[in-house]
């Protein structure tokens, strides 16, 4: 198979678009990253790349909070909208129907479109360039009940999540198998007598 080699560039793909929602429940913001990730499990640790210029950038630095909330197929007009304009001339919360809920302790709004929204504290900013990324500590968790089974068992596959990869925003796909099952031992079946 041939094989070209390009400049570097940012094409990690997918990438999970979500709606990060900064501010208070009376003056919130929203804006569209897909620049986003887990970077650590103990204390859980993420991320979001900002370019300085956007309007949530400077309420995000003021307040040192924010919330990733993930987005569904239901959100995506939402979701495109978010991106393409600011909230310093655009209310895109009401233009977009979405509806805001208060979260933990600290008031950080959430959206209640979201399967999950995760509360976040700035840690540390770190200029990276065209972006500078909001280095942060997950501090709450708020889970739809929807996708929350008898069990206690988070389904976020039922959700419909987005994914965006190079311009283009995806339904995610069917399961193609679960952490560790390449080497988890197979079950022996009970013999009859």
């Amino acid at each position: 198979m041939a094989k070209q080699i390009w400049k570097g560039g940012a094409m990690l793909a997918p990438v999970p678009p979500v709606l990060v929602t900064c501010g208070t429940a009376e003056q919130a913001n929203v804006l569209t990253i897909g620049w986003t990730g887990i970077c650590a499990t103990h204390p859980p640790m993420t991320y979001i790349s900002v370019r300085p210029t956007r309007h949530s950038y400077a309420i995000i630095k003021e307040r040192g909070t924010f919330a990733i909330n993930l987005t569904t197929t239901a959100m995506v007009r939402a979701v495109d909208f978010c991106g393409v304009r600011s909230g310093r001339d655009t209310d895109k919360i009401a233009a977009c129907g979405l509806h805001l809920a208060a979260a933990a302790q600290d008031g950080t709004p959430v959206l209640e479109e979201a399967p999950l929204s995760l509360i976040c504290r700035v840690k540390q900013i770190i200029p990276l360039g065209s972006h500078d990324m909001f280095l942060a500590e997950i501090t709450d968790t708020v889970a739809d009940e929807r996708y929350i089974d008898s069990k206690g068992k988070l389904n976020l596959q039922q959700s419909g999540l987005l994914a965006y990869a190079h311009g283009e925003y995806f339904a995610l796909g069917r399961k193609c198998g679960s952490f560790g099952y390449s080497v988890r031992k197979k079950k022996r079946g009970v013999k009859k007598a």
